[in-house]
This record gives structure tokens, C-alpha cells and sequence, in this order.
């Protein structure tokens, strides 16, 4: 378990962020929601994860964040976890709650209140205030928005999957890295550094990459921008079967080159990110916000070190909005048990602890 050492006596919370990469439970002082513990275990998505292994990842977290002599002081337990939006009749929520309860039976936790929400709704909780209004966003594989009221998630926008959706996520820039290359390739469109990039990241032989050719570029049958059409025809057969050889969604790896690529100064790296920028506010423009309304913003893709939290800046300020990054759920988490245990009412403010300098 890491965490803190644990006060002799009083109330306990635990707040749990469930996404669909690991599970994160965190232990807290249920008066002022100091941390106290946490731990991670696998993958938590309410809809993907089959509940008796979605059980098992959150014995796993809590067993580890919540030390036994401890867990008969737990008076209240809240979980967000992806796949669990919409009421409490949702398949998603359904299976949070049916998962979470078997998980606190077996361990011993007697919290009496337990409550359940999606992942988003958390997030947006552990923004500073833990407000109950305004509007989330998330920037991960995927991008939807979200309008939160009193806590929960009142309309979404995007969030559709990557066959038919969310534009300006990990998985629509990897998709269009491989698009600009390909464009390179069959010269439709510009250079970019993103062609080679690709291709090493797929193992095309360093023969055929743009500049690498043994004909070098002012070889025999070179082209602009120094690539033979025998290595650029080369290229777009080693790429299109590693490509389609592997799962649609694993495109989201390689957003991380077109990240590297701007920073390089790759113009159309940067007018990807600029676009993708672009999607995600109009996700937050259709959710009809008030100039100086909260924006809650997560994932991957955002935050201090995020791609897009420049470029997104520019589009949200452009609508008299400014996003506050957060890292993850489990703050949030933390709150919403808080207040479940408080009995406060949806608006009431909860503050978060600052964290400990020696932290």
C-alpha cells in the first residue's frame, strides 16, 4: 500500500476511479479528505470488464489502499467508473454497484453509504471546490464533453467510439499520422516528419523511409523531398498490412509521434493538433456554455505536459472559457464520498487538501 500513516482514530472514506486502463482506490480522512492510502489494479470499465474480474481488480485496489485494522472505520465508499453513465437502471451502473458491494463483502468494509457514478462525474468532483455544475471534457483515446448538474451528467456530446466519433482524441491523431504518411508517400500531400516516424514505429525497413534510401535523394528516380517512388511504393506496402493487421483503436499509439513532431516544428503536425484542438471545443461550443462557466478537463492529451492544452486554451478563450486540468478521478472520488457521508447537500462546497510539500 502507498499512503500515509494512518490516524488512530476517526471516520474513513474511500473514493475509486475505475477507467479502462486500471482501477485506483484511495483512502481518506473523511473529515478534511486527507489521503491516506492508495493502490491500483487492472482495468475497470462497468461495461467492458465482466463483472466477477471487474470484482476481483477492486478487491485487489481496496485490499491494498485500505489496511485491514482500518477497514471497520470506512463509512462511505464512492466509485467512478467508465462505462457507468445514465441512471441507476444503466447496465454500466448496475454492474459498478453489483461489482463494488461484493468487493466490500469480502473484505469486511461496513460502509454504509456506497454510491456509484460515472468516471467523467468524478473527474469533474475533483476540480478545485468539487463543483456540482458546469462542464467536463476528456481528451484520452477517445473525446466526449460532458454538462454536469448537481453532480450528474445532464447531456453528452461525442463520445461515440472511433468508428463514428470522437474526433480530436489519441485515436483520430494516431489515424491522422498514418493518413499524412500515406499522403507523403503517394505525394497527395506535404512532407512531414511524421512518415519516417511511422514507418519505424511499424519496423518498415530503413531502406524505404523518406531520406533513407540508399538511392539518397539525388539518386537515380528521386522525387521532391528526396524519396524514390520505388521506396515511397515500397513504404505504402509494408504500412497498409501492419496497419490493418492490428486492432483499429491501437491507431491512438501513434499520437504520441505527431506530439513529438510539433514540438520539432512540423507544420502539419501542428495544424493536426491545432484541429484536433479545434473538435474538442466544438464538443464544449454544443454544449451551449455561459462565458466564465467551469470547464473540467482530463485525459491524457490535456493537462501541464498535454499536446493539445495550448492549442485548446486558444479555442476555449475564444468562447470566454478557461478549462482546469485535473489529473484523474479519485479525488473527485474522495469528495463525493465525503459528501455521501456528510449528508451535505448537492451544492455544498468541499475543499481538497493541498498536498503535503514532502509529498
Amino acid at each position: 500500500m502507498g499512503g500515509h500513516r494512518l490516524p488512530a482514530g476517526g471516520a474513513l472514506v474511500v473514493g475509486i476511479d475505475a477507467g479502462g486502463t486500471r482501477t485506483r482506490a484511495v483512502l481518506a480522512s473523511a473529515s478534511d479528505g486527507r489521503p491516506l492510502g492508495e493502490a491500483v489494479a487492472g482495468p475497470g470499465n462497468a461495461l467492458t470488464v465482466p463483472v466477477p474480474q471487474l470484482t476481483e481488480h477492486l478487491v485487489e485496489a481496496l485490499a491494498g489502499a485500505v489496511p485491514e485494522a482500518a477497514r471497520p472505520r470506512v463509512v462511505a465508499v464512492a466509485g467512478g467508473f467508465a462505462g457507468a453513465a445514465g441512471t441507476a437502471d444503466e447496465p454500466g451502473r448496475v454492474n459498478a454497484l453489483t461489482a463494488l458491494t461484493e468487493a466490500l463483502r469480502r473484505l469486511g468494509i461496513p460502509a454504509r453509504e456506497v454510491r456509484i457514478s460515472s468516471d467523467i462525474e468524478a473527474a469533474f468532483a475533483a476540480a478545485p471546490g468539487a463543483p456540482a455544475d458546469g462542464l467536463a471534457l476528456v481528451a484520452g483515446t477517445g473525446a466526449v464533453a460532458m454538462r454536469i448538474t448537481a453532480r450528474h451528467c445532464e447531456k453528452t456530446v461525442g463520445g461515440d467510439g472511433w468508428l463514428l466519433g470522437d474526433d480530436g482524441g489519441g485515436f483520430w491523431i494516431g489515424r491522422e499520422a498514418v493518413r499524412l504518411a500515406l499522403r507523403m508517400a503517394d505525394r497527395r500531400g506535404g512532407d512531414t516528419a511524421l512518415a519516417a516516424l511511422v514507418g519505424r514505429e511499424l519496423g518498415v525497413p530503413a531502406a524505404v523511409l523518406p531520406g533513407l534510401s540508399p538511392e539518397g535523394p539525388t539518386g537515380t528516380g528521386a522525387e521532391a523531398g528526396g524519396w524514390p517512388r520505388a521506396a515511397r511504393e515500397a513504404y505504402r506496402r509494408y504500412v497498409l498490412p501492419a496497419v490493418m493487421a492490428e486492432l483499429p483503436v491501437r491507431l491512438a499509439r501513434f499520437a504520441p509521434l505527431v506530439a513529438g513532431a510539433a514540438r520539432s516544428g512540423d507544420a502539419l503536425a501542428r495544424a493536426v493538433l491545432d484541429e484536433a484542438a479545434g473538435h474538442l471545443a466544438d464538443c464544449v461550443r454544443a454544449l451551449e456554455p455561459k462565458p466564465g462557466e467551469s470547464v473540467v478537463a482530463t485525459g491524457g492529451l490535456l493537462g501541464p505536459e498535454g499536446p493539445l492544452t495550448a492549442p485548446l486554451d486558444r479555442h476555449l478563450g475564444a468562447l470566454g472559457l478557461v478549462a482546469h486540468w485535473v489529473p484523474d478521478g479519485s479525488r473527485g472520488a474522495v469528495a463525493l464520498a465525503r459528501l455521501a457521508h456528510d449528508g451535505a447537500h448537492e451544492g455544498a462546497p468541499v475543499t481538497h487538501p493541498e498536498p503535503e510539500k514532502n509529498q
